[in-house]
């Protein structure tokens, strides 16, 4: 379609506002709900899913500054919330699962096994999270984290990828359990080998992007088009500035104390080149539950 074209940034966004409202369509015409929702501080991406004819609702990647937000919508939209699901411990904002459930009575928090977090559901690859006639696989997908996963839709027309694949990009492996073997083993066997037309949908983006396809990733993504050996390469040279205190409380307490997190000022993020910006971690043992960063 633009063969000889130069693609301009505005043409990026209007392709991919094209296929998200592609997708929406797509979603209600099978009876799913589907809403994409953002935070500007932490460019985080929350997502709404629900079986129009039950009114069972997932949340996925919840943030605490919007959980208001996404509690409003969820009640105009007459839905009943069951689970709000985190894809792995966020190092870049808090989770908004704990007010989430306060507002909505009954939702139950969800995050893999290995995260280390609390939650009332722990799960792993081949899980299934239901809500009415529809469902989401759980893949584990770690390397950026031990916890990462991928959520599958039932019919493999939508993944909700986390910080393991990123629209071009990919989370950082520098920090926080991150490996950047485990994380391009992960890509390439559990969200490469769905069918190339299924819609991507990364946990944060920074230059606007909003869904991405299996098909595009393989073919654009510009590192994990590289060989393995030139991928590690790549992400072990990104020199990337790590949080504050990242040694201390996450390496030491992860698994064992409560943990927050503290907002990082918008004048410190990194740059748009720079595709995972963390905020500082901290440690409050009063706290009585750790932060499922979602």
């Amino acid at each position: 379609m633009f063969s000889g074209m130069r693609v301009t940034a505005a043409a990026s966004r209007v392709l991919h506002g094209t296929l998200r409202g592609y997708s929406n369509m797509a979603a209600a015409g099978r009876g799913l709900i589907f809403r994409q929702l953002f935070e500007p501080v932490s460019c985080t991406y929350t997502y709404l899913l629900a079986d129009e004819a039950t009114k069972e609702a997932v949340l996925i990647d919840p943030v605490l500054e919007t959980a208001n937000r996404d509690a409003k919508l969820i009640q105009d939209l007459g839905l009943k919330m069951v689970y709000a699901a985190n894809t792995h411990c966020h190092a870049d904002h808090i989770t908004g699962t704990g007010v989430l459930k306060k507002l909505l009575p009954g939702s139950k928090s969800v995050i893999s096994k290995d995260s280390g977090a609390l939650a009332d559901v722990h799960i792993q690859e081949g899980d299934l999270i239901k809500f009415g006639n529809f469902s989401l696989e759980a893949r584990a997908t770690p390397g950026h984290t031990d916890g990462c996963l991928t959520y599958v839709l039932n019919d493999k027309s939508m993944a909700f990828t986390g910080d393991a694949l990123l629209i071009r990009g990919c989370g950082r492996t520098d920090f926080q359990q991150g490996c950047p073997n485990t994380l391009y083993q992960s890509v390439h066997s559990k969200i490469f080998t769905l069918p190339n037309s299924c819609f991507l949908y990364p946990a944060h983006d920074y230059t606007g992007q909003t869904v991405s396809t299996v098909e595009e990733e393989k073919r654009l993504n510009p590192r994990l088009t590289k060989s393995e050996a030139e991928f590690v390469k790549i992400m072990n040279n990104l020199n990337l500035r790590k949080p504050a205190q990242i040694e201390g409380p996450v390496s030491c307490g992860a698994r064992l104390f409560p943990m927050v997190l503290t907002e990082f000022p918008a004048s410190t993020r990194t740059s748009e080149k720079t595709p995972y910006t963390p905020l500082l971690w901290s440690y409050r043992p009063e706290t009585s539950q750790r932060t499922t960063s979602s």
